[in-house]
This record gives structure tokens, sequence and C-alpha cells, in this order.
């Protein structure tokens, strides 16, 4: 079978991930980035890319890490290139895969950033007071805050899951919050659908944010959270409102939506020790994903021996 011209076949690859893979909106952004360095890498060296090879590759990848790339970035564009060749595989276009075999660069794995149980539960009570009579406008901005919030620190949500709540259950919604048992069920990475426990402080200020809400929403916008345009939140204007709530509540440290979720798994698990129960909250298909938070509880622990015990001093 004839190699179609690149550029459709690789809009059709992306295209292919979209639609049946349904890869969400910042891994598709990523894969389109490593799909374009592997076309300029083949315009540039005279390679046609159905009939590169394993040396070819492995050329580009070293470019790539000389270039600055780290590990992390380096493992997404060989994933994006091994993909493209085995769809193409299928195709029948190619009849092996020239990126099986390559392996990126390893590198350190940062442990993910919490806050301290102090600066969390601080933030998440924090309702920020407007200067002077407040503007209904105001007021409703800073019960949409609270409340947004609470959930992401309270039920451990991903900034997407929580933009993408809706504000009642229906046959179109991607997630809501079931007062009644206390549940949001939330549409998470891979279109997998999960359900998780609302706190009691996050249905009370879901309940203060519900009846603000009118002042902001558009009539018939079905998201549960909205910008000033009364339109359904993003992720961008979330983790501005976030950041500016968490200067106001002085915390000590630039916060960010998915910190929230890193301090619900953490302090979640110093308190209960069940890393099922974690993974299962968090959505994590592996539990290799969420024992991530045991280093973090150690690093904690760790930490409170070096602060307090006498014979912690090991360097002068």
């Amino acid at each position: 079978m004839a190699a179609p011209p690149l550029a459709d076949a690789l809009q059709r690859f992306v295209e292919h991930l979209r639609v049946e893979r349904r890869l969400a909106d910042r891994t598709l952004a990523m894969y389109g980035d490593a799909l374009r360095r592997l076309q300029a890498f083949a315009r540039d060296d005279g390679v046609d890319l159905p009939a590169a090879k394993p040396h070819h590759l492995r050329t580009w990848i070293g470019r790539l890490r000389l270039a600055g790339l780290g590990p992390r970035s380096i493992a997404i564009t060989l994933a994006a290139w091994r993909g493209l060749y085995r769809w193409w595989g299928r195709e029948g276009v190619v009849r092996a895969n020239p990126v099986d075999g390559l392996r990126p660069p390893k590198g350190p794995k940062p442990l993910p950033k919490a806050l301290s149980v102090e600066h969390a539960v601080a933030l998440a009570g924090h309702v920020p007071a407007p200067r002077g009579d407040p503007t209904p406008l105001q007021r409703a901005l800073a019960t949409r805050d609270h409340a947004i919030v609470e959930l992401l620190y309270g039920s451990g949500l991903r900034v997407g899951e929580l933009v993408g709540l809706d504000a009642a259950a229906g046959p179109q919604a991607a997630g809501w919050v079931d007062d009644a048992d206390a549940t949001a069920h939330v549409l998470g990475k891979g279109r997998k659908r999960r359900s998780v426990p609302v706190g009691r402080a996050a249905l009370q200020a879901l309940a203060a944010w519900r009846a603000e809400r009118v002042v902001l929403a558009r009539a018939g916008e079905p998201a549960l959270f909205v910008g000033r345009l009364g339109t359904r939140l993003t992720p961008g204007q979330l983790r501005a409102r976030l950041k500016s709530l968490a200067i106001d509540a002085g915390v000590p440290t630039h916060v960010h939506p998915h910190m929230l979720r890193h301090s619900f798994a953490s302090h979640l698990l110093q308190s209960s020790g069940d890393l099922r129960a974690v993974q299962e909250l968090l959505g994590h298909a592996s539990i290799s994903t969420t024992q991530v938070y045991t280093k973090l509880d150690f690093q904690h622990l760790a930490k409170v021996y070096d602060a307090a015990h006498p014979r912690a001093k090991r360097r002068s």
C-alpha cells in the first residue's frame, strides 16, 4: 500500500488518537509537538518517514537530548512516534516499527509537591473578603472559589474532572455532585468514570455556591462552575484564581490545582496507611502510580525525625 501524503497521514493519526483513543487535550497537544519534531527531522535529513530505520530515530532522539529535552519529554516523544508507526503498521504502510527497542534516558523522578496539613486546611477554609462593600459579583466569585478548593482538596479531583462537572445529573452530563449520597461522579483519564466521596465542608461550600451561581451563569449553561462570562470555567482560569487565592490566604508557596490533589492523597495516606483505598479514590489504573505517595509520606517522617531526634544531625 502506498504511503499517503505525510501531512494528511499525520492528521489522520491525530484524529485517531482524539476520536478512537480518546486522549486528553493536553496529551494530544504533546503528541502533536512530537510529530512535528519527527516531520522536521525527516525533512532536514531527506528521509521518507515510512522508510525510516531505527538508526534514524536513534539519531533524532540524540539531537533532542543535545537540545536539552528532558527524559520525561523524550519518553512522551517516543510514545508518540511509536504509536504513529504502530498505526501505520495496521494500515499496511510499514512492515516494522523502527521505534520498537528504543528507550528514553532514565531521569530522576521528582516527588509530587504537597502542602502541609496546616496550609491545606487554611487554604480550604479561606473565603476571600473583598474590601469595602462587596458587589454581588465579588460575593459569587469568592463563594465559587471556596467551593472549588474544598472539592479539589477534599475529594482529590483532577482539574479537568472539576471543570467538567455539571450543575445537575443527566444523560449528557460528564460529571456531577450528588448531594443526597455525598458523592462526586466524574469522568477521569481515558474517559473512565469513577465516584469519590464529598466531605461535609465541601457540600456546605457547594450549597453556598449554588445559591450564588445564578449571579454568574448564563441561562441554560450546564456547567457547575462558571467564569465571569457565565460559561464553563476553563483550567487556565481555575489555575489563576487558585494562585491568587493561595496568596490571599497567606500560603507561602505557589499553589496549583494538582498540588491539592497531591495533598489530598498524601494526607489521606498519612492518616490511614491504606494505599489501595487511595489508589481507588485517585482513579489510578496501577498501584505503582500511587506508591509515589509512600515516598512522600516517608519524606515527611524523615523531616520530623531530623527536626526532633537528638541523634538526627548526621551532617555538620
